[in-house]
């Protein structure tokens, strides 16, 4: 227990301890220490009597009244839980091409075009996305051909690539101009949809990085991974669908879908573990390394271990880990190496020969920089992949020509779906990925697996109760230590190079709303998304601007405010909206940076507008975003001032390209200027005052110096 003003030593211990701070600034005292009691009750035994007295016991009423269930209902049962719907795989199948053939899209291909990409249709190359975004009209969509720089190699070439592809997002999502204009990554390689495919692990990183953009900004990138020039008609069909994912093998469409491994023993041809020689596990010393090294003395006579982690022996609890492994009979070396540092690994490595030689690996060390991807940092983007990307291809080079029994990366369910605010680490764990499929398409042994959260440990240790929620919150479920562990050896035995371990809650999917492309086959059934998502929201039965053309002035405020509220209340895991009151800040009630997008991301459904993703601090109150929201949604239809203000904006614009073609002579400008600035008084001052109206009148007759030495006054 933390005894203090505020939770400032907890989080620093959260992947090595249970920790539970009494008091936390700016929250109620009584809330935060019941709070502390209950989450210290979740894990050892308390003495409730002083504080449940029976003076504390409450009278309920006598008429019927809404209640709500707030303790923990036991548990079904490990076993109760079928296996095969916790253990799945990605699978590749083909789609029919709906090609409409009376209409010819037209492509803007961004870089150089050294080949062609395209059969067919209208093709505008552009050198940049300056050009894109002024012939935004021009196209109706931008196909980005992405290549690695073909004279870098891994893992140099996997921070170069995600680093270019993060800056040109960055650039595409900030240019206003651009955000009804789908973009197209076009890639070769990225995965293994068919069995003579040999995946490049860096363009599944780049695949990884899109996937979380994809969930920040939805609608607004399909990935797209050819072996071949695309046709220009099959590309059409999969911009016009609802897969956010496609490959294309020999002109043949194919979208991923999720399929649960059946229960089995371990396939003859699949990695195992030897008794003999040593097991290297990387990040041995953390509570998934650790669980794992017991497990595979314990249950699979592995007899020498090598632990590897940035302390070494000076990690926490290192000396109990090694005792306990010893114990059980095995000798242990605890070593401090980063394995992103190759002649440190390969020195280390050096040292295993004859009964020690090298037989199997885990990789198991990781890290986390959560953050936005428009706000994210090259630097952050490579300390999250230095420790997976550069570590696992260390380890890959470095043991390649070894006879090694298993090789094991632990990859996360973020690089298969992606996540908000892990771009990074959706695009380091897709390395994972991408090396397991690169290593069994060349003949080595190699598992990945992509965890979900497990309820201790690793680094999901470091999630808070906030980031713990959302996970659950979108179906998937947590993984006790000893249900990962039965997973652990069904995915090594199952032959399959990557698996996705987590269990699913199928109906939580399912009331979420649209259910993932990916998930489809797995929960049948529910609501579809769409990649490529229309701004008018086509589709729904009735339009935002449909429903408010019918509202009066205050019923619109009304709606909007409500809209808000009600998605606040589910992305904040709230029964009803009354939790979320107008007046209340975001912060306070609880969203972050994560939470916000999944809020914008939930508006921008319902309403078919384009929220930035900073906009719940942009506007830090319910109402203040329910009132952005309305004039986001423009003026309604049949409202008075509807025409009047679309006629004003076509005049501005056309007095915008006029000045633009021709600038016009002093006097004209003068002029002009003197009228737009009596238009913008009217405007802030509907009804002026006589003072304020002499002002007017004298600022319709002043020249271009005196209504600037009228602006510098006003703003000293």
């Amino acid at each position: 227990l933390e005894i203090g003003p505020n939770a400032v030593l907890t989080p620093l211990t959260l992947d090595q301890a249970h920790t539970t701070p009494l008091l936390r600034a700016g929250k109620p005292e009584v809330s935060t220490l019941l709070t502390a009691l209950a989450t210290t009750h979740t894990r050892t035994e308390l003495d409730w009597r002083p504080l449940l007295t029976p003076q504390n016991t409450t009278d309920l009423p006598t008429y019927a009244f809404q209640r709500e269930r707030y303790w923990l209902m036991p548990e079904a049962g490990e076993v109760s839980a079928p296996a095969a719907d916790e253990l799945f795989a990605v699978e590749w199948q083909e789609t029919s091409a709906h090609v409409d053939e009376t209409r010819s899209r037209r492509w803007g291909v961004l870089g150089e075009a050294n080949e062609a990409v395209l059969d067919g249709g209208t093709v505008e190359v552009f050198d940049g996305l300056g050009a894109v975004a002024e012939a935004a009209g021009r196209v109706d969509a931008v196909l980005l051909p992405w290549s690695q720089d073909t004279q870098a190699r891994p893992p140099a070439s996997v921070h170069e690539a995600t680093e270019r592809v993060l800056g040109l997002l960055q650039r595409w999502l900030a240019d206003e101009r651009l955000p009804g204009l789908p973009l197209v990554v076009l890639t070769r390689g990225a995965v293994r949809a068919v069995p003579e495919d040999v995946p490049d692990p860096v363009a599944s990183a780049v695949w990884g990085l899109l996937r979380s953009m994809q969930t920040e900004h939805p609608g607004r990138v399909v990935l797209v991974d050819a072996d071949g020039t695309v046709p220009a008609s099959v590309l059409s069909s999969v911009l016009a669908g609802s897969a956010p994912e496609t490959v294309l093998r020999r002109g043949v469409p194919m979208t991923p879908r999720l399929r649960a491994l059946p229960v089995a023993g371990r396939r003859p041809d699949a990695p195992h573990w030897s008794s003999s020689g040593t097991v290297l596990v990387t990040g041995g010393t953390g509570l998934l390394g650790a669980a794992v090294s017991r497990h595979l003395v314990a249950e699979h006579g592995v007899t020498d271990l090598l632990l590897l982690g940035l302390h070494g022996e000076q990690a926490y609890r290192a000396s109990e880990l090694a005792a306990e492994l010893k114990e059980l009979g095995a000798e242990v070396t605890i070593a401090a190496c980063d394995v992103a540092d190759r002649d440190a690994l390969g020195d280390l490595l050096s040292g295993l020969s004859g009964e020690r030689r090298l037989t199997g690996v885990v990789h198991a060390a990781g890290t986390l920089d959560n953050g936005l991807l428009e706000s994210l940092e090259p630097e952050r983007l490579h300390a999250v992949l230095r420790p997976k990307a550069d570590g696992a291809w260390n380890l890959h080079e470095l043991t390649r020509d070894l006879d090694l029994t298993a090789f094991v990366t632990f990859s996360s369910t973020v690089g298969v779906f992606g996540a908000p605010g892990q771009s990074n680490y959706a695009a380091a764990n897709a390395f994972l990925d991408g090396l397991a499929h690169h290593r069994r398409a060349r003949g080595l042994p190699a598992t990945s697996i992509a965890w979900g959260l497990w309820e201790e440990g690793g680094i999901n240790g470091r999630l808070d109760d906030k980031d713990r929620e959302r996970f659950t919150r979108s179906g998937f479920g947590v993984t006790s230590r000893s249900r990962g562990i039965a997973l652990f050896d069904r995915a090594v035995g199952s032959g399959v190079p990557a698996v996705v371990a987590t269990p699913l809650d199928r109906t939580g999917i399912r009331s979420g709303g649209q259910v993932p492309h990916l998930l489809r086959t797995v929960v049948p059934g529910g609501p579809e998304g769409h990649a490529v998502e229309s701004p008018a929201g086509a589709g729904a039965a009735q339009s935002p601007a449909d429903r408010l053309a019918s509202l009066s002035p205050r019923e619109r405020e009304e709606w909007a405010l409500s809209l808000v509220r009600t998605e606040a209340a589910s992305v904040l895991g709230h029964a009803s909206s009354r939790a979320v009151t107008p007046e209340s800040s975001f912060q306070d009630l609880g969203l972050d940076s994560m939470t916000g997008v999944e809020l914008r991301n939930r508006l921008n459904a319902a309403t078919g507008v384009r929220l930035a993703a900073t906009v719940v601090f942009d506007h830090p109150t319910p109402e203040a975003l329910a009132g952005h929201l309305l004039e986001r949604l423009g003026p309604v239809a049949g409202d008075p001032m509807s025409s009047v203000l679309a006629d004003l904006d076509a005049g501005l614009d056309k007095v915008d390209a006029l000045l633009a073609a021709a600038p016009p002579r002093e006097a004209e400008r003068e002029e002009l200027a003197a009228r737009l600035q009596a238009l913008v008084g009217r405007l802030k001052k509907p009804e002026p005052a006589p003072q304020a109206q002499e002002e007017d009148d004298a600022l319709a007759s002043a020249s271009a110096e005196e209504l600037f030495s009228f602006i510098d006054s006003r703003l000293s």
